[in-house]
């Protein structure tokens, strides 16, 4: 019973450092992940979102437009146009050699490992094989203008702060409570 409390434990704090970036604040020291915005004039911002490894896209952008509908309106303002938007991929590849490769077996060498099928591993004897993995990671930018009044019809650069932040509230994930 001991021994599956601590794997299920282990489990579960593994599990907690995998989760997207949650829509906050960038706090300091976390390497920049969540909003951060800066007024460039009395109604122009920049506005950013970054996200880590496991935050997709799609996500980054959502919570850009959400944070960007947000802070039009904390500054009193009705709606905003975006002019000019970017979204930049950080791409890593991340390789881990296989655990168990040696180049002496423990009674002749060189040797291949054997596998629990009872076939030959595809290791080699000469050169460890990787396991490589790409990991993004997606920090999208705007810079926006807000507007007091109705939201011009027939400019597709314009949204509707409010309207903005009852479509995307619901899908916003916010840090839990700790």
């Amino acid at each position: 019973m001991k021994r599956i409390l601590t794997v299920a434990l282990a489990a579960l704090a593994l599990s907690a450092c995998a989760t997207a970036t949650p829509y906050q604040p960038a706090p300091p020291g976390s390497g920049g992940r969540g909003y951060s915005d800066m007024r460039i004039e009395d109604a122009r911002w920049s506005v950013s979102f970054s996200g880590n490894s496991v935050t997709s896209r799609e996500t980054v952008e959502m919570y850009l437009l959400y944070r960007s509908a947000e802070l039009t309106v904390q500054q009193g303002y009705d709606y905003f146009t975006v002019v000019n938007r970017a979204v930049d991929r950080d791409t890593r590849y991340i390789g881990s050699p296989d655990p168990w490769y040696g180049a002496w077996g423990p009674y002749w060498s060189p040797y291949w490992r054997w596998n629990y099928g009872g076939a030959w591993s595809p290791w080699g004897p000469f050169w460890p094989d990787y396991d490589v993995r790409e990991v993004n990671r997606y920090e999208a930018t705007a810079e926006i203008l807000m507007h007091r009044g109705q939201k011009p019809a027939d400019d597709h650069y314009a949204f509707d702060a409010r309207e903005v932040m009852a479509n995307l509230g619901p899908r916003i994930q916010l840090p839990t409570q700790k």
